[in-house]
């Protein structure tokens, strides 16, 4: 996995609902499809993403990200409402994906949670 690719993941992990997730927009960016590809997967495979694993945004929500994050801007016209995946529903659409773009991304994903949960561990641990 090369880093730049780590550094784009780390840079489309945002907090909603105080849940660092990645909207369905920029999973699709990442793994080189269209959004209505990423959003179908999770309609064809609905055991596969319990409640906890994607929820969709509310129009609130999108309006602030949109706000918030430059690289959102995209979204501001959009008619849909965004869905953000959580590190376990994405997780579970790296099943559904299959290619080398795939197995790339995927493992950037892990890395760069795995990256979250150490900072965060650090920083509580800091006195």
């Amino acid at each position: 996995m090369e880093k730049k690719l780590l550094i784009e993941v780390e840079k489309k992990i945002i907090t909603v609902r105080n849940k660092k997730v990645i909207l369905d927009s920029d999973v699709a960016e990442l793994y080189d499809v269209l959004t209505k590809e990423i959003n179908q997967g999770v309609s064809n495979n609905p055991e596969k993403f319990p409640e906890g694993y994607v929820f969709e945004l509310t129009e609130d929500e999108k309006n602030e990200v949109v706000k918030n994050f430059d690289h959102l801007q995209k979204l501001k016209f959009s008619p849909q409402l965004p869905k953000a995946f959580t590190e376990k529903g994405l997780y579970m659409l790296a099943t559904i994906l299959k290619s080398d773009q795939a197995v790339d991304t995927t493992i950037a994903i892990v890395e760069a949670y795995a990256k979250l949960k150490e900072l965060s561990r650090v920083i509580v641990e800091v006195p």
